[in-house]
């Protein structure tokens, strides 16, 4: 029993825990993503470094109010910072559309042509975060580090293994799940919000029922920025901060709302926990969890690792390449891409 309880408490460490918290990154980053073509009717390309520019705001507050000697008690500063950091990239992607978008959008271009107009923004964005920041990694987490420790694990329950979770992790899951509430308030609730799933749902009738097409886009585009800010300092903080890795979020991002539904707020969520955890477990070595739960005789010699760690992104291609060849609706039934 006591190997059993061990073995749950390894996977616990290493697979679900760290899963549920990258889960939730994914998810607030898909959510973005289905917004913007849920409404917008394009894929934003640039959603990877709209979340590296929210978080490089967020860094630098951060950093300034650490030197103030201004913190957050045991939670991280950044959380002080991230309100700072929506606002400013939810200014900037706003003029962004007013300069580049909205030119296409009274053109009535094709979304294909608004995708490439991303990619531009996409790599204006991804320079302008190196320029200011750099290309390296930035530490900017501080307060607790672990919310859980191994070693107080340990002594209170009397077993081999340690459970830690760490505080960011804790925080990630919370943080999600308060956002992702008061998104669907938002939508399900206020007039808004309403409008918002209008103008979703049929473009011409909402028009003709007077809803303002102008607020509707900026509104999302605000929500977007938001939510790509969030996710990104929350990966940040959980892991480090590297512009580069934000651009090669993009996949998994992407790959999470298309398993989901693109445009389908829900498939968003579903789609993050999916690919997070696809990832995570093809990529754990399941030596030590296996070596508990079988005989001496049987306990296996090699890793049981069926990718490294280094090719965790092609579990996420080969998922969106499998989703798009069979269900291209995604799980909950959104637009096809």
């Amino acid at each position: 029993m006591m190997d059993i309880l061990n073995a749950l408490v390894v996977f616990l460490n290493f697979v679900f825990v760290p899963g549920l918290a990258y889960g939730a990154q994914l998810a607030l980053g898909a959510l973005g993503v289905t917004l913007i073509y849920g409404i917008l009717r394009f894929s934003n390309f640039a959603h990877g470094d709209t979340m590296a520019m929210g978080t490089m705001v967020t860094i630098l507050f951060t950093w300034w109010f650490q030197s103030m000697g201004i913190s957050f008690g045991p939670l991280p500063t950044a959380l002080l910072a991230l309100p700072f950091g929506i606002a400013i990239t939810a200014a900037f992607v706003l003029g962004t559309d007013r300069v580049v978008y909205r030119f296409y959008r009274k053109q009535k271009a094709a979304p294909t042509i608004l995708v490439i107009v991303s990619l531009g923004v996409m790599f204006v964005m991804n320079g302008i975060v190196r320029l200011i920041i750099g290309v390296g990694d930035q530490e900017f987490a501080d307060g607790a580090r672990f919310m859980v420790t191994a070693a107080g694990f340990k002594k209170a329950t009397g077993l081999d293994e340690g459970l830690a979770i760490k505080a960011t992790q804790g925080i990630t899951v919370i943080t999600a799940v308060l956002v992702v509430a008061a998104l669907f308030w938002f939508l399900q609730k206020t007039r808004t919000g309403k409008s918002m799933r209008a103008f979703s749902d049929n473009e011409d009738l909402a028009l003709l029922s007077g809803i303002n097409p102008d607020r509707v886009v900026a509104v999302t585009w605000v929500i977007a920025a938001a939510l790509a800010t969030i996710a990104g300092v929350l990966y940040g903080l959980d892991k480090s901060f590297k512009p580069f890795t934000y651009f090669q979020l993009l996949l998994p991002i992407f790959a999470a709302a298309i398993v989901g539904g693109l445009g389908n707020p829900l498939g968003a969520i579903a789609g993050g926990f999916v690919i997070a955890f696809s990832e995570v477990t093809v990529t754990y070595a399941w030596k030590k969890v296996v070596t508990y739960v079988v005989p001496d005789r049987m306990a296996p010699d090699t890793l049981l690792q069926l990718l490294s760690t280094d090719y965790k992104f092609a579990v996420s291609f080969s998922i969106l390449i499998l989703v798009l060849l069979f269900m291209p609706t995604g799980l909950f039934k959104g637009k096809s891409v």
